[in-house]
This record gives C-alpha cells, sequence and structure tokens, in this order.
C-alpha cells in the first residue's frame, strides 16, 4: 500500500501543473484525493429514500411508486431527501499579480485554476450546483450554477481560456457579483487579494449579510510571505508596471512586519463573519486546500 506521502506527492502542483487538460488536472487532484485519505469523499452526498406521501394533483407520475400501488390500489409518491441542493458560486481573481510566479512551482493564477477546476468538479460529482464568476478591475465573466454533469466542461472551458490581465478591484467586482446571487449558498472566493485590505474585508462581508456560507483561499508565493530576496533586485507592479530598485534588505523587516499585519488583519476579518480562511501558498499539495473544503461542506449537511 502506498504512504500517505506518495499521494502528497502526486498532487504536488508541480506535477499536476505537467498534466495536458484542466479537466484531467481536476480529475487526477480529486482522485489522488479520495485514495490518499484513503475514503471517497462523497460518501454522503447522495440522495436518500426519505418517506411516502399521498398523490397530489400536479405531482410527476414519475415519482409514483407502482409497488405500493400494486398492494393497495393507492397512489403514493416516493419523497427524497436531499443532501447535495447546495448551491456554490466559485469567485476567481483573474487580476494580473496573479500571474506571478517566484519561488513557487507554478503561477499563482496557475494554481488557483486548478484548485478551482478540482471543485467544480468535486461539487458536480456531489450533484451540487455551482457557478463561476472572473474577476478582476471588473466581473469579467459570469456563469449561473447548474448542478448537470454536462455543465462541467464549459466551466472548465470558461477557467482555462481566462488570462490574468487588469488591475484589482475587489469592491466594485464583488459588489457587481453579489447582485447576480438570488439565494444562499457558499461562496468560494480564491485570490491573492493585493488590495486594500479594508475594501476587501467590506466587500466579503456582503455575503455574511445575505446569509451566505464564505471559504477564503488566500493564494500567494511563498517568497510573498517571506521576501527572500537576497540580492540588489528591481521590483516591478505587474499591475501598473511602475518599477523600483533597491536592496532588498534594506526593507526586509518592514515588508515582513507590514505583510504580517496585513495577514492577520485578513484572518481577523474573515474569522470575525464565521467566514473559513486558508492562507495557501503555492507549494502547497492541493489535497491540503480540498480538506478545508471537505470540513466546510460537512458542517452545511
Amino acid at each position: 500500500m502506498k504512504k500517505e506521502s506518495d499521494f502528497r506527492k502526486i498532487l504536488n502542483p508541480s506535477e499536476i501543473a505537467k498534466l495536458k487538460t484542466l479537466e484531467l488536472k481536476a480529475r487526477t487532484v480529486v482522485e489522488g484525493f479520495m485514495v490518499g485519505h484513503h475514503k471517497s469523499p462523497y460518501h454522503g452526498f447522495s440522495v436518500e429514500f426519505s418517506q411516502h406521501r399521498p398523490y397530489m394533483q400536479g405531482d410527476s407520475f414519475k415519482n409514483i411508486d407502482w409497488k405500493v400501488f400494486a398492494k393497495s390500489e393507492r397512489y403514493f409518491i416516493k419523497q427524497y431527501e436531499e443532501e447535495t441542493n447546495l448551491i456554490a458560486h466559485i469567485l476567481l481573481d483573474s487580476s494580473k499579480s496573479m500571474d506571478f510566479k517566484h519561488t513557487g512551482q507554478v503561477s499563482k493564477y496557475e494554481y488557483s485554476k486548478i484548485l478551482s477546476a478540482s471543485l467544480v468538479y468535486l461539487l458536480l460529482k456531489q450533484q451540487d450546483a455551482v457557478g463561476l464568476a472572473l474577476y478582476s478591475d471588473e466581473l469579467k465573466s459570469y456563469l449561473r450554477p447548474k448542478s448537470k454533469r454536462t455543465y462541467l466542461r464549459q466551466i472548465l472551458a470558461e477557467i482555462e481560456k481566462s488570462n490574468p490581465s487588469s488591475t484589482t478591484q475587489t469592491l466594485s467586482s464583488i459588489n457587481k457579483f453579489a447582485e447576480n446571487i438570488k439565494s444562499r449558498g457558499l461562496i468560494i472566493v480564491v485570490s491573492d487579494f493585493l488590495d486594500d485590505v479594508n475594501e476587501i474585508l467590506n466587500s466579503l462581508k456582503k455575503f455574511y449579510y445575505k446569509k451566505n456560507e464564505v471559504i477564503v483561499f488566500h493564494i500567494l508565493d511563498p517568497i510573498e510571505k517571506n521576501f527572500g530576496f537576497s540580492k540588489d533586485s528591481i521590483f516591478i507592479d505587474m499591475e501598473t508596471k511602475e518599477e523600483m530598485t533597491t536592496q532588498p534588505i534594506q526593507i526586509q523587516k518592514a515588508y515582513k512586519d507590514a505583510m504580517s499585519d496585513y495577514l492577520l488583519k485578513m484572518k481577523n476579518g474573515c474569522e470575525k463573519y464565521g467566514f473559513d480562511y486558508n492562507l495557501v501558498d503555492t507549494s502547497t499539495s492541493f489535497d491540503i486546500a480540498l480538506m478545508s473544503f471537505f470540513k466546510k461542506r460537512a458542517r452545511l449537511l
């Protein structure tokens, strides 16, 4: 039997990124997770028979229990207990800053695309309804939630063809996205959140007031957390193209202090509203991110 570490290696971002299509990457991540954790994540996510009730005008004939009719000559409808009626939205940041890669094995956007695709694959397998929104300086595209498995390729094609561009405008983008949400559900936000932290939290809390459950995946390159540059460097803002030449050692402490404050504010702000906050760097095995999703999903049953 393979060890869990063997499956971690399979789910390493650099290994997954070598696969040809986004659908194959998503399927490999999900199936690798299932095997690595020695259980099916689909267990419990099914439509189970609940009880009978008398037929009423307008009921669909396909739900009549004909075996009961044969015994009693009365019409009864088979009622089912829907355990998988979750409506989920994946909100994916496609701004230019997401294109960054330094010490990470893949860019932030490639990592986020694979993670998002894997979540779509899982949700549709569970018969949940899932939709997708892409944003940067504005809401770029929006696919409404559907639960049909044939929807998988349409959503993955939308993710696959997208490219990081423009600046990040979290507040206006999420405001526009929130207008499209007609019912409560699960909101999954995947972003590097390189924007004003107060605006980020003010935008996210709209989901709280609409009584949605929220999972936040905060995606960073490892070097963005530790600022581990070792020699004179030219720093270029990926969104504005502004340049700055400096010795990293001169600003390293100030950067680390500012980053620490920023991450703490993000974490505390999310937890204040009951959001699940996950800080993930692009070297992290995908099963770790998926496990946080399953813990949230289990609480919603």
